[in-house]
């Protein structure tokens, strides 16, 4: 992997474990050369993994849409910063950057970035690993609800090994670089689905 797309929140909880992990995340990544691709903000946890990435001389891409840059949200330290019509577009050109997505603890909007890149993947606009960093337990619910889904049979067994969970970074990346892509519906026989 030579990107991969950070899904994370431009919010800063009153506990600075959060901070220092997106921080965290974006040193290590630079440290192993892998680029960071994320939201092009300057706040939050997105701030965070880009100063991390950038303080080990790691590359970061911001995309960001038109609106947050005329708020003043955007990153001008982003090694590129691109600015995009609106959130669609947004996750588009993650996808097309990026070699795989990790997400970081977040709200709303991480969690629409998290489940189109599953639901994408799902259907084959990619085959490209989708990572989900459970550090203190943050997605315990969420992995829970996911095997769920599974479970009651509303994500086909071919499907439900799409999402990657792990509590820690390394052990995160190495299960991402194992991943092998799952047949996607695109290549499926109605008989199938």
């Amino acid at each position: 992997m030579k990107r991969i797309a950070i899904y994370c929140g431009s919010a800063s909880p009153a506990d600075p474990r959060y901070i220092e992990l997106a921080e965290d995340v974006g040193a290590a990544l630079a440290q192993r050369g892998i680029g960071v691709v994320y939201g092009g903000g300057r706040l939050g946890l997105m701030g965070a993994v880009a100063k991390g990435a950038k303080q080990e001389g790691g590359e970061v891409i911001g995309v960001i849409p038109d609106a947050l840059i005329k708020s003043e949200v955007a990153n001008p330290e982003c090694d590129e910063l691109i600015a995009v019509s609106g959130m669609h577009e947004r996750k588009q050109k993650f996808t097309d950057l990026s070699d795989g997505f990790v997400t970081l603890p977040g709200g709303v909007g991480t969690m629409d970035e998290l489940w189109e890149a599953m639901s994408w993947a799902q259907l084959g606009y990619h085959s490209d690993p989708v990572g989900l960093l459970n550090a203190f337990g943050f997605y315990d619910d969420l992995i829970a609800f996911n095997a769920k889904m599974a479970e009651v049979g509303f994500v086909r067994p071919v499907h439900s090994n799409i999402l990657i969970a792990a509590e820690t970074l390394p052990d995160l990346l190495d299960k991402m670089e194992s991943y092998q892509p799952h047949t996607p519906i695109f290549q499926m026989k109605a008989e199938d689905l």
